[in-house]
């Protein structure tokens, strides 16, 4: 039964696993995302470069609100991200929770897990980059087998139906295997284990990375293997690829304030490479994106709350479609 919350009066609150029983597809997933990216490439949003703070070196906390006319939309998504809990805690790297406001009254309507979300919503900006930046392609890169590789995999599979294959690496061979073990059986393009990232960057048109986010850069994909032509899409700044690759080819970006917040903060030591223009600027037609087929594209993209809050309203609204949730005072 559809039920709204009585406005100022109480809010719905969705768990982990209530969010997931909404059955959102990923076509769903991939629309909400690319209208949300194309408002941003028309500059009709309001979205403040992520504030945060930082308790240890390695980690960060995020606060990330946006307003989207457009969708009637607003809220904010507040994320961690601590590299270091699987490891120490057999706990998450990203954690977080989001609100969604009303637009017109400004009280909260909704407040869920974000995991889902962000999940999804990452992988979708990356597929969506590449069907623009690299239309046609056959061979796709993915290196981390976690939350993330898995789901890059299952959108890559969803959207670039030209795609024949995707290799996957994980310094975790284990990770790699059972990636591929529990997903070829539910995607149509063959799954390949890399035997090193060497082998992958030279093997293959798109690369993409969803690793661990250091201010230093680790340089593990070096520049010399990098080839004319080929479209890499880092979900971890600058710290897999080397920052070389990053200058020598087309820079764009899913939020320039972003990047430059980040470069403020220390995550690009030897300088922000050049931006060309940003992801959503090139899904609108605006700015374009690839120019030549031996052009090298790097399209950094970390996440924007205008992509989190346009999910968000989807959520919520199907939420209430559904009666999933809990309806908690105020």
């Amino acid at each position: 039964m559809s039920t709204s919350p009585q406005l100022g009066k109480e809010f719905r609150y969705l768990s982990a696993e209530e969010v997931i029983s909404l059955g959102i597809s990923r076509e769903d997933v991939l629309e909400t995302v690319r209208r949300a990216l194309v408002e941003h490439g028309r500059a009709r949003y309001e979205m403040p470069a992520k504030v945060g703070v930082h308790p240890y070196p390695e980690v960060f906390f995020h606060a990330m609100p946006a307003y989207l006319p457009g969708l009637g939309a607003v809220g904010m998504k507040w994320i961690e991200c601590y590299p270091n809990n699987p490891e120490k805690f057999a706990l998450p790297q990203t954690t977080g929770l989001q609100v969604m406001n009303d637009v017109e009254s400004g009280v909260p309507i909704s407040l869920f897990d974000s995991a889902w979300l962000t999940a999804h919503r990452t992988p979708a900006v990356t597929v969506l980059a590449a069907q623009a930046l690299h239309p046609g392609a056959r061979t796709f890169g993915m290196f981390g087998c976690g939350i993330q590789g898995r789901e890059h995999v299952r959108y890559a599979d969803t959207l670039l139906t030209d795609l024949e294959s995707i290799t996957v690496y994980d310094t975790r061979e284990e990770a790699a295997d059972r990636l591929i073990a529990e997903l070829q059986p539910q995607v149509e393009v063959k799954l390949v284990k890399g035997t090193s990232v060497e082998a992958v960057v030279k093997e293959n048109e798109i690369l993409s990375s969803a690793t661990v986010i250091l201010r230093e850069p680790q340089s593990i994909a070096k520049d010399e293997w990098v080839s004319a032509g080929q479209t890499i899409l880092p979900c971890d700044l600058n710290t897999f690829w080397d920052p070389a690759t990053c200058a020598r080819g087309t820079y764009i970006v899913d939020s320039a304030d972003e990047h430059e917040l980040f470069a403020e903060m220390g995550y690009f030591p030897g300088g922000l490479p050049d931006i060309a223009a940003e992801t959503g600027q090139v899904l609108a037609g605006v700015r374009p994106g690839r120019t030549s087929a031996d052009e090298i594209v790097v399209n950094s993209n970390i996440g924007m709350a205008v992509c989190d809050i346009a999910m968000g309203k989807l959520i919520h609204e199907r939420a209430i479609d559904r009666g999933v949730g809990t309806l908690l005072p105020l």
